[in-house]
């Protein structure tokens, strides 16, 4: 799989939040979205057109990975700062580390795929481990997730 490491600092989003399991994770995260989209033009300070959909686990280990465990999951946008949260709307602050970043391309269909090879084949053989960190997609300007060409990258947390 081709990559790329990037050393990230702090990043400042303002978005929406839902608990959420790996059975339901398409269908809520399209619910979240539709909620969190319309408004995003709302948000003073964004940085960049991008948005993100973000999982926050409590400590994901795929070694005990099982579809009902429930996460919070975040659909948002980055800001320089957040000195204006719009009511409904919420901070968080995904923390500086290292990431590997992957190119997806694809259907949201497709994701779970890709998304399983990469935690339970690949990344267990590299020389990577896993960090207690939030794992995000940065989503550009109209993507739309039912599009077979749609183009994401994928933030996956290392130490």
């Amino acid at each position: 799989m081709n990559y790329k490491l990037v050393k990230s600092e702090d990043v400042f989003m303002i978005g929406m939040k839902a608990k959420m399991s790996f059975q339901n994770i398409n269908a809520e995260t399209g619910k979240l979205a539709r909620l969190f989209m319309p408004r995003r033009h709302d948000i003073q300070n964004r940085v960049g057109t991008h948005s993100f959909s973000l999982q926050n686990y409590n400590h994901f280990d795929f070694k005990a990975f099982h579809p009902s465990i429930t996460f919070e999951k975040w659909v948002g946008v980055a800001v320089s700062d957040a000195s204006s949260v719009p009511e409904g709307m919420e901070l968080f602050t995904i923390p500086a580390g290292n990431y590997l970043v992957f190119k997806y391309q694809g259907s949201a269909q497709g994701f779970p795929q890709f998304w399983q090879h990469l935690h339970g084949d690949w990344l267990p053989n590299s020389e990577f481990e896993l960090d207690n960190r939030p794992h995000f997609e940065k989503l550009p300007e109209g993507y739309n997730p039912m599009d077979s060409n749609a183009k994401e990258e994928v933030w996956v947390p290392v130490k």
